[in-house]
């Protein structure tokens, strides 16, 4: 029989919020990936936990899976772990899941702290629906088009960032989302952690006699409805009614349904439309 993969979550900054069970398990397991072995050995000093580790990050998650896999496959157990909070989040251990998933190896994961849980909870704003967006990429043009389809997101929307990094993103957020509700946090969990709920303008302004410190999680509103909904209305005023029915049209849909679709859409009858188009 083969092993079990278990993922085992690492505190993200307070090492009491590390499990019993986790650290049970760690010191039960054959082998621990863990991101950089150079900050875990830190962590696993600290519990006198002394399996044996070897990495996996980003730049060899595909190799290594496959040298893991096997190991796993010959009836070893291992558990990995990442720098800081849940492995597979924003982290390659996802790579490490799915492949496990493909040569039905069990998996398990050992539940633990998550950045973007605790920001979520701290920020103040709605949660019962959320995005996480984790990084922004560095290529412009997918960046561009993450920021360009967040503009309509009507969830509460989650992402991290470097210090190095913040002050470009706030900008780039205030031009394509407006003068939303945001709370910063930042080290969470540690000596220093701050929660600063804000806008994004107001944000801006304090960065520009402020520099970032430490690692940040952005919890920012979303489009209300409300808002979302006058858009749309604005945007179907734009174009006449003749238009409006072309769009259904060109999809396939039949002429009563599409009179239907353009009553719905601009809060007419449909008698209105069918007198429309009659008259023109």
């Amino acid at each position: 029989m083969s092993g079990t993969l278990y993922l085992c979550a690492t505190p993200i900054g307070n090492l009491q919020d590390m499990s019993p069970r986790i650290i049970e398990t760690l010191n039960m397991v054959d082998l621990i990936a863990a991101e950089d072995t150079r900050n875990s050995i830190k962590l696993l000093n600290h519990f006198n936990i002394d399996t044996p580790m070897t990495s996996y990050h980003e730049y060899n998650k595909v190799e290594k899976a496959r040298v893991l896999i096997d190991k796993l496959k010959s009836g070893m157990n291992i558990a990995l772990i990442t720098d800081a909070g849940t492995p597979a989040i924003s982290d390659p251990g996802e790579v490490m899941v799915a492949m496990c998933n493909e040569e039905h190896i069990p998996v398990t994961s050992l539940p633990g702290p998550a950045a973007l849980i605790v920001a979520l909870t701290l920020s103040g704003l709605p949660t019962r629906r959320f995005c996480f967006e984790a990084f922004l990429p560095a290529d412009k043009k997918e960046r561009k088009r993450i920021l360009t389809e967040l503009q309509g997101e009507t969830r509460t929307i989650i992402m991290y960032e470097a210090p190095h990094h913040l002050k470009g993103t706030l900008k780039e957020l205030y031009d394509y989302l407006g003068d939303r509700k945001i709370t910063i946090c930042r080290e969470l969990t540690k000596k220093f952690e701050t929660v600063m709920p804000t806008t994004i303008g107001a944000a801006n302004s304090y960065y520009e006699t402020e520099d970032p410190r430490g690692e940040y999680v952005l919890v920012i509103e979303g489009k209300s409805f409300e808002e979302k909904e006058a858009e749309k209305q604005a945007s179907f005023e734009e174009i006449s009614i003749e238009e409006h029915m072309e769009r259904y049209e060109s999809q396939g849909i039949d002429h009563k349904e599409a009179m239907k679709l353009v009553a719905r859409d601009r809060g007419i009858s449909k008698r209105d439309v069918y007198q429309y188009l009659l008259e023109n």
